[in-house]
């Protein structure tokens, strides 16, 4: 049920081809000659610069085969390779590819798409061989190491449509010739180490549709330049050093604009009322930040939301009535709220997976908590608040629960009675009332914390420190004090 935000790369219509074999009456050996011997060249000297392959990515990429038969490649035109798509497997430890990437890839003159997705172990410069490709128009080498600054004159990749080199280590400034890329629809920057300021020249590039520049070392004010953007529906620029007032100009972008990640800067002033009129809005994330003043009460607008994070800001009440059908994520935690209870548009949410809302003043009794959905629930965080009550029917009702956190409240159950469903990894329900004994089950978890309980008796087998541990009744066992016989 969790959205899947990612915009995947447009990658080109690819017809069928059809291999004419020839079998003689004393072999069976299939000949072609649908390969272009440039092509060939191309590829396998890109295949030579690999030196690590231990999925077998590139095993069937042998000379004297018909390359457009290789894994990861697309031809059109007269049977001219087009397109490289190599994606790791990001689940698969194996499925990457170490190395660099040959400059003799300009030998394949048709590449109209070069696909390096989750490579991860690819190093080296910006590919230079990419200005020696005039029928270029798509280029995603995402997640791997090339590092170094982009060249200043990557302007000269006019006819590029999009353009993302994201979860790389590029540094540096982003070159001022980047603008001249006007027929960028996506330019996917983030995740790198870029410096300095916000590049207001990319209101030149008009028809971008997502840009993202998030997790960089970027500074200064966001320039009011969204004005120049009609079609814009994805901005990243989370995790920045950005300072200074959310830009008026980002009005302009309502009609269409599904996700606005602002998060881990160091914006400030108060969240601008209009944001109650991006009613396309899928995720909304202003998180970490210096926010102050009330939520507007436009929000209520936001009917279409999915996931919204306002947390660590200096929020104050009143939160608004939201009248949104089915929020997915919720995090509210850490500002200056008095909910005194869950609110209602969230418990009759069918879909939500994550509830943050430590620290938001909710005073009430957990076992009185009827959420209309429990199954899909990953993470919940009701820690520093003031609630009372078992968390034991809550938590048995899940069954995909990753991390539960109600540290500070005055939550009273047996510990035993706790059904532990295997994908949990986290728990927290230090400084609680809770009691019983400490099940086998927690040596699966990757944190622990439930001190400052009333738990007892002998601790099984762990890898946890004493800090998780201290404070309860009668615990004992390492790494707490040995039992007594």
């Amino acid at each position: 049920m969790k959205k899947n935000n990612h915009l995947s790369p447009p990658l080109p219509w690819t017809t069928p081809f059809i291999i004419l074999s020839i079998l003689t009456v004393h072999s069976i050996k299939i000949t072609s000659t649908a390969c272009h011997v440039d092509d060939e060249k191309g590829l396998l000297a890109f295949k030579s610069g690999i030196t690590q392959d231990p999925s077998g990515m590139l095993s069937s990429w042998k000379s004297g085969t018909d390359c457009c038969n290789w894994a990861g490649i697309n031809c059109r035109e007269n049977n001219r390779v087009t397109t490289i798509s190599l994606d790791g497997q990001v689940d698969k430890p194996d499925s990457y590819l170490t190395g660099t990437i040959s400059s003799s890839l300009v030998k394949v003159q048709n590449l109209d798409g070069i696909y390096f997705v989750n490579l991860r172990n690819i190093s080296g410069p910006f590919p230079d061989l990419l200005f020696g490709l005039p029928k270029l128009l798509y280029v995603y080498i995402e997640n791997s190491k090339l590092s170094g600054p982009l060249p200043v004159n990557i302007g000269k990749l006019k006819q590029l449509g999009a353009l993302s080199l994201e979860g790389n280590r590029f540094t540096g400034s982003i070159p001022s010739s980047i603008f001249e890329l006007t027929q960028l629809t996506q330019l996917v920057l983030g995740k790198n180490e870029f410096s300095g300021h916000f590049p207001a020249g990319i209101k030149q590039i008009r028809n971008l549709s997502y840009l993202s520049l998030e997790q960089n070392k970027l500074m200064g004010t966001i320039p009011d330049i969204f004005k120049s953007f009609t079609d814009l529906r994805i901005l990243r620029l989370s995790h920045n050093e950005f300072s200074g007032k959310i830009p008026e100009s980002i009005l302009s972008l309502a009609p269409k604009l599904a996700y606005l990640e602002l998060g881990h800067n160091r914006l400030s002033g108060q969240i601008p009322s209009y944001l109650g009129k991006f009613k396309a809005l899928d995720t909304l994330d202003l998180s970490w930040n210096s926010f102050t003043g009330v939520v507007p009460k436009t929000f209520s607008n936001l009917t279409k939301i999915f996931n919204l994070d306002l947390s660590h800001n200096s929020l104050n009440d009143p939160f608004p009535q939201m009248n949104v059908k089915g929020i997915e994520s919720l995090d509210l935690s850490y500002n200056n709220f008095h909910l005194k209870e869950i609110p209602r548009w969230v418990t009759s949410s069918p879909i939500i997976y994550s509830l943050k809302l430590a620290k938001c003043g909710i005073k009430m009794n957990l076992d009185t908590w009827k959420p209309a959905e429990t199954y899909f629930y990953d993470y919940i965080d009701l820690s520093e608040n003031e609630i009372t009550g078992s968390s034991v029917d809550l938590l048995n009702r899940t069954d995909f629960l990753v991390e539960f956190k109600a540290a500070g409240n005055k939550l009273k159950f047996d510990l035993g009675k706790l059904r532990i469903v295997k994908t949990l990894k986290e728990l927290d329900i230090s400084r609680n009332l809770v009691y019983g004994k400490v099940p086998a089950a927690i040596t699966g978890f990757n944190k622990l914390n439930v001190s400052y309980n009333h738990l007892c008796g002998q601790l099984p087998k762990n890898k946890f420190p004493v800090s998780s541990f201290l404070g309860n009744d009668c615990l004992c066992g390492p790494p707490l004090s040995p039992c007594k016989l």
